[in-house]
C-alpha cells in the first residue's frame, strides 16, 4: 500500500451521551478527540452509529456502513441473488456455498452479498479507520432482527492481509476474494464520494501482486480478483477465466472444482 497523504483526522461525539464511546474509539485508533468541527476529516459518533465525514467547502456527505437499510438492503432484496457477478465468480450455485475470505473488505458490500447467500465470510481490512466503520456496521446489523443471521456469518479481522494469510490458523478458506484499490472510473456519486474520502487514508494497493501470490497459496479452490473492466490483470500468474460486466470484471484463478472439498 502506498503511503496515504498527510491529513488531520479526529473523533467527535455528536451528543453528550456518545462522549464515552467517542473517547474509547479515539484511544483505540490513537486519534485526538475534539468537541467542535476542525481538521480535514472527522469520525463522528452519534445515533446513526459511526461515520466518516470530510470537512471544508464542497465536501461530500458522510460515509458509513449500513447493512440494515440503504443500498445493501436493496441489493439483498432485489440484487439478483446467486445470479450476481460476485456470486458467480466465487462459485456460488445450486447448493454450493463455499467458505470465503474477503481479504480487501473495504465497506463490506461484496462480503455482505456472499453472507446473505449463505456463505461463511471472513473479512480482512487493514486500514484501522475503515475497519472501525465495518465493525460499527456489523454491530448494528447483529442487533437487527432482519439481518442478524447474515451478520453472524461475517467475521472481521483487522490487519495486513498478507501477514494474516501467511500466518493463517485453522481451516483455510475455499475461496479468496480480492478487490485491490484501483483508480475507479465509475461515475456514480456514491463511488466518487467514497473514493474522495478513502484515497488519502488508503492510498493504492501497490502490494497487490504479493497479495495475489499468498492468496493462491492459501485458498483451496479458487481466488477471484475484482477489477475495473479495462484495468490490467494483477502482475503475476495469469487468470484462467474472466467474468466481465459493464464496468467491472472478475479475474478467476481456479485451483480445484468447488463440487469437491
Amino acid at each position: 500500500m502506498s503511503n496515504p497523504e498527510t491529513l488531520s483526522l479526529a473523533v467527535r461525539a455528536l451528543a453528550p451521551q456518545f462522549t464515552a464511546a467517542a473517547q474509547a474509539l479515539a484511544e483505540h485508533l490513537c486519534l485526538p478527540q475534539v468537541a467542535e468541527e476542525e481538521g480535514d476529516m472527522l469520525l463522528e459518533v452519534g445515533e446513526h452509529g459511526l461515520w466518516l465525514r470530510e470537512l471544508g467547502k464542497g465536501a461530500p456527505g458522510p460515509v458509513w456502513v449500513d447493512f440494515v437499510g440503504g443500498a445493501n438492503a436493496h441489493r439483498r432484496q432485489f440484487g439478483g441473488g446467486a445470479g450476481q457477478m460476485v456470486a458467480k465468480a466465487c462459485g456460488i450455485k445450486g447448493s454450493i456455498r463455499p467458505s470465503i475470505l474477503d481479504a480487501t473488505a473495504g465497506l463490506g458490500r461484496d462480503a455482505f452479498v456472499m453472507a446473505a447467500l449463505g456463505c461463511s465470510v471472513t473479512l480482512i481490512e487493514r486500514v484501522p479507520v475503515v475497519a472501525a466503520l465495518l465493525a460499527d456496521g456489523l454491530a448494528r446489523a447483529q442487533a437487527d432482527a432482519d439481518v442478524a443471521a447474515i451478520a453472524g456469518q461475517m467475521h472481521l479481522l483487522t490487519g495486513d492481509a498478507i501477514e494474516l494469510i501467511n500466518n493463517w490458523q485453522g481451516e483455510p478458506p475455499q475461496v479468496i476474494h480480492l478487490d485491490p484499490m484501483f483508480p475507479h472510473r465509475d461515475k456514480s456519486a456514491l463511488v466518487k464520494k467514497e473514493m474522495r474520502l478513502f484515497r488519502p487514508l488508503v492510498g493504492d494497493d501497490d502490494d497487490a501482486p504479493a497479495l495475489l501470490e499468498v492468496a493462491l497459496a492459501l485458498a483451496t479452490h479458487r481466488v477471484v480478483v475484482k477489477r475495473p473492466r479495462k484495468a490490467p490483470a494483477i502482475e503475476g500468474r495469469a487468470p484462467s477465466q474472466v467474468l466481465a460486466g459493464q464496468s467491472s470484471r472478475y479475474d478467476i484463478y481456479p485451483l480445484k472444482s468447488l463440487s469437491s472439498r
